[in-house]
């Protein structure tokens, strides 16, 4: 009799369990209604602190992932619930497979389609100016965030069935190695390839020159693309095309021709006299002394010419300076510090007594470099 209480002690149990993780079941689709409402009443709040337009932005981030959001809500609902019958293990094993399961999957889903909205709005127009165009760049990133979302997945579904990870993170970390020795060349690549996109030695439509042989000339050629693997480049006068792997790239002294840019600047000063010879050589020295001082400015190439304008009393000084830059941004630098040099040689003159006035604004003509 003892024993047939007990059963049926045991019985009542698992009922009462299995009504109450029913009745959860039935209410999961309120709770998963209850996240939307919860989120619509966070996005109420920071519109009502006016930090945020709530309409807005629940309409172009939060409308389009509501099937997701409920999704999760539901099941993580029914997950609570199925710690009610943690006590019957088989059972709860047997339950929990398909609940966390469902449970990770539509927490991925929802994660990648955030991701790719992402990657889409932001990380394309992000590389786009970076690297001038959209290429296998976007790739390896979308990539690994979708095998980052796969891991996270598996993590969940691991913990919700209470699988012991350690024994599974050694498994992995052993494959991982074997598979990491037999790779070991494609790895490198990979590095190779992260290393030029990181540095950006050249990038496409570039001009360089290097050396791949230390007994033949160098080569010279027009970037094509930059892929996974290897980089192209379009050799001038043979217009065939060179494929070099990235991990050799990375590894050679490579000259970027298309970066070594000049820009002259020239500078016209009126002086108020004419200038004698010892005055004018006064002049050319505390030019280039000012120049030497700021950085960015081929000093060898510097020249100043002299002549009569009219009247025939003043000196007119033509002031050559060649910037050197290679980028855009630095190039506008080195003009702000052509402003600041002149700025200097104004004050140096002045004490010298040689005062002058500049008749028009300074011109700036490209020119690239030499080959």
């Amino acid at each position: 009799m003892q024993i047939d209480s007990e059963i049926l002690e045991y019985i009542w149990e698992l009922m009462a369990r299995l009504g109450l993780f029913s009745l959860a079941v039935v209410i999961s689709p309120f709770a998963g209604q209850f996240v939307l409402q919860f989120i619509q009443l966070i996005l109420k709040l920071l519109d009502y602190r006016q930090i945020i337009n709530a309409k807005a932005v629940y309409a172009r981030s939060i409308e389009p992932f509501e099937n997701s959001l409920w999704l999760i809500g539901v099941f993580f609902f029914i997950a609570i619930a199925l710690n009610l019958l943690i006590k019957y293990e088989e059972l709860h094993k047997f339950l929990g497979f398909f609940v966390y399961s469902t449970l990770s999957i539509g927490i991925g889903w929802f994660t990648a389609r955030i991701v790719r909205k992402i990657i889409h709005r932001s990380v394309i127009s992000l590389v786009h100016r970076w690297f001038g165009k959209v290429n296998e760049v976007v790739l390896i990133f979308e990539t690994l965030s979708y095998v980052l979302i796969v891991v996270m997945a598996i993590v969940i579904f691991a913990i919700g069935l209470q699988v012991e990870l350690f024994p599974l993170l050694a498994g992995l970390g052993i494959s991982g190695a074997v598979l990491g020795l037999a790779a070991q060349q494609t790895l490198g690549q990979l590095f190779g390839t992260l290393e030029l996109y990181l540095d950006r030695p050249y990038l496409c439509g570039e001009y360089i020159r290097v050396n791949f042989n230390p007994y033949a000339e160098d080569v010279y050629g027009r970037i094509e693309s930059i892929g996974l693997r290897s980089t192209k480049i379009r050799i001038v006068a043979q217009n065939t095309i060179m494929i070099v792997p990235n991990l050799t790239m990375a590894g050679k002294n490579i000259e970027n021709v298309s970066r070594g840019k000049k820009t002259m600047a020239m500078l016209c000063l009126d002086f108020s006299r004419y200038l004698r010879e010892e005055e004018q050589a006064l002049v050319t020295q505390i030019i280039e002394q000012e120049s030497r001082l700021f950085w960015g400015f081929d000093r060898a190439s510097t020249r100043v010419q002299y002549e009569k304008a009219e009247p025939t009393s003043i000196t007119r000084a033509r002031v050559f300076f060649f910037l050197t830059s290679p980028s855009e941004n630095s190039l506008e630098l080195r003009k702000r510090l052509l402003e600041l040099a002149n700025e200097a040689i104004a004050k140096k003159l002045a004490v010298q007594n040689l005062r002058f006035i500049v008749p028009e604004p300074t011109i700036y003509i490209d020119s690239p470099m030499s080959l």
